[in-house]
């Protein structure tokens, strides 16, 4: 939420350029088992949604910490379909990062944050650490699954800046109960349609009265960029669209899991502009959005695939 300022490289970025500049990036197919060796689904939705989640933990952490390239096998589907522009399509090109980082970053940590599943998506926040001692990038990564296997992805990451202007990490939870596990599921749908309201009303519609309909007065803020609290929101945001009186906003996907949702969308300050891909993660609390955390990342002019980043 508000995009005050350009959004550095992703670190995601540049760990794809990594794996296709390195020796290593291409793993010969050959050596690979089938993709069809990931474990069946559990029955249930609850048993499903959980599998997913564990599935793309451990993606994550084998790819990226542990230069695993038979995780990559055995979870997603070779035909991968990548939006992360600075990376090709395929499982191959997962295999060859796996590969490359693993030699060029030893000590590199995917420090996952909170996970969440809806349907057929995980939403994973996560701060990823290339070198011990580096505040590292906030990132949000969004797979969705096709019969149990990863088949497609999208993220958006974020360098940690020295300093907030709330005091807040970009990582935390403030409000309570201060936990990282979202709430139960009976909450999901009612979360789901309250966030997509309000951030419609606010965002696309640029309506600052909803955050005296949809936000509680212990608002908390993890863009650093933004003070704490509703004041602070409604001071950035106002500023924000009195200096881009021409700002879109438009949303492309919604997940949700108890008290979290999540918002997947483009940010476009000006008619000709490629804009900011953006993740919002919101936290509601009896009715009211409590707590928010968010990544933006610049659009590229050109990407490494054929797919955007939406």
């Amino acid at each position: 939420m508000t995009p005050t300022t350009p959004a550095r490289r992703t670190l995601v970025a540049v760990l794809a350029a990594v794996a296709l500049t390195s020796t290593l990036a291409v793993v010969p197919a050959a050596a690979a088992p089938p993709a069809a060796v990931a474990e069946r689904a559990p029955h249930g939705d609850a048993a499903r949604l959980a599998q997913q989640k564990s599935v793309a933990v451990r993606v994550l952490k084998g790819v990226f910490e542990d230069g695993d390239t038979a995780v990559v096998d055995r979870y997603v589907r070779p035909d991968y379909i990548q939006h992360n522009p600075f990376a090709p399509d395929g499982a191959e090109t997962l295999k060859g990062l796996a590969a490359a980082v693993g030699q060029q970053f030893p000590d590199a940590a995917y420090d996952i944050k909170r996970v969440i599943s809806q349907g057929d998506l995980v939403l994973v926040h996560s701060n990823v650490v290339l070198t011990p001692g580096s505040r590292g990038s906030a990132v949000f990564d969004i797979f969705r699954f096709q019969g149990g296997l990863i088949a497609e992805h999208w993220d958006v990451g974020q360098e940690v800046p020295e300093s907030s202007a709330n005091g807040n990490d970009m990582f935390s939870t403030v409000s309570r109960p201060r936990t990282a596990v979202p709430g139960p599921a009976w909450l999901t749908s009612f979360n789901e349609k309250l966030v997509t309201k309000a951030f419609d009303r606010l965002l696309v519609r640029k309506d600052l009265s909803a955050l005296d309909r949809y936000w509680g007065p212990e608002y908390h803020q993890h863009n650093p960029n933004i003070p704490d609290g509703v004041a602070g929101v409604r001071a950035g945001l106002g500023g924000y669209f009195q200096q881009f009186p021409s700002l879109t906003v438009t949303r492309k996907r919604v997940v949700a899991e108890g008290d979290l949702v999540a918002v997947h969308s483009h940010y476009v300050n000006a008619p000709g502009e490629r804009g900011q891909a953006v993740v919002d993660l919101f936290r509601v609390r009896n009715g009211k959005i409590v707590e928010h955390w968010d990544a933006l990342q610049d659009v590229p002019e050109t990407s490494a695939n054929d797919n955007t980043m939406f």
